[in-house]
């Protein structure tokens, strides 16, 4: 009989295999390096911007426009922040920011938005489909075209040079969120909802005691999205607050990039503006970053169940 010995082709099977997965091994390392060189690469390039208005927030302007570019200031101006703080009024542009803007409106969004999704998920009743997608579609038309009637609607009403059309529109939902919303409270077993109403429990009973508390991580990337645009938020009170009292942060930062400001000797135009743009930006990177793990979630489980 001719041929090899069973157990010498066997061997040779067991070695031909070993060395094609340390082949695959090996190109398996190689994928994973590349995959995370480019991450790091990515990384980079997004917070470097954040790093430079971190640095340039600490130097003069001499070393702002050195060529090359100075990266680690020499000597560090720490003072430049509460010196750009207090150029202009920065504490009023903060109060009415957070009190009169922010959080009014994530407050009048989360809430509305919530009524009306639980109302498109969770209850039958005639044309409910029709509705919801009229709902969405208004998510089509820009905002410009809405812009000039809205204003000259909240003129008639003697709304300007108030925050009154920034946050009365908020309590009448938002179509994104409640398509969001809407989506995590079908994932929500009816079985729930059908207890408490055995139990005596009206709509707003199940909705407030049972489908919101459930749905935290849904309610949590409600009101980091809302906060943060209202926070960054330009366009809106330039069309409506015109009183320098009524300014919110991202006006201050605006009138800011405009002028001029000189100590002693010194001209402090651009740090100034990059420590007061720091000082905006630290609270919502504090924000996500407490609240990362919920938003993350609230997003994953969001578009599971259509």
């Amino acid at each position: 009989m001719t041929g090899q010995p069973p157990s010498l082709a066997s061997a040779r099977r067991a070695l031909s295999g070993l060395s094609r997965s340390r082949e695959l091994g090996i190109s398996g390392w190689i994928v994973e390096i590349i995959k995370h060189l480019l991450l790091i690469i990515l990384a980079i390039s997004f917070t470097l911007p954040f790093y430079w208005m971190a640095s340039s927030a600490l130097k003069d302007d001499p070393q702002v426009y050195t060529v090359p570019p100075i990266w680690v200031p020499n000597p560090a101006h720490w003072n430049n922040f509460p010196d750009a703080w207090s150029t202009l009024e920065f504490n009023r542009y903060l109060f009415n920011t957070v009190v009169k803007y922010a959080v009014p409106n994530t407050l009048g969004t989360l809430l509305s938005s919530a009524i009306v999704a639980y109302g498109f998920a969770r209850l039958r009743w005639r044309s409910r489909d029709i509705l919801f997608s009229i709902c969405m579609v208004t998510m089509m038309v820009p905002g410009q075209v809405t812009l000039v009637p809205l204003f000259i609607t909240f003129k008639k009403l003697g709304w300007v040079n108030t925050y009154l059309p920034l946050v009365v529109p908020a309590y009448f939902g938002n179509a994104f969120f409640i398509f969001m919303l809407r989506q995590f409270f079908r994932t929500i077993p009816l079985e729930l909802s059908d207890a408490a109403r055995i139990d005596g429990a009206n709509e707003f009973g199940i909705l407030f005691r049972i489908i919101l508390p459930l749905a935290k991580p849904a309610l949590a990337v409600v009101t980091l999205f809302q906060f943060m645009w209202t926070w960054n938020d330009y366009f809106g009170p330039m069309i409506y607050v015109s009183r320098r009292d009524q300014w919110t942060l991202a006006l201050g930062i605006e009138y800011l990039r405009d002028q001029t400001v000189q100590v002693g000797t010194q001209i402090l135009s651009y740090p100034y503006l990059m420590a007061v743009s720091a000082v905006v930006t630290i609270p919502v990177l504090l924000l996500f970053f407490f609240a990362q793990r919920t938003f993350i979630e609230g997003i994953s489980l969001t578009g599971i169940k259509a």
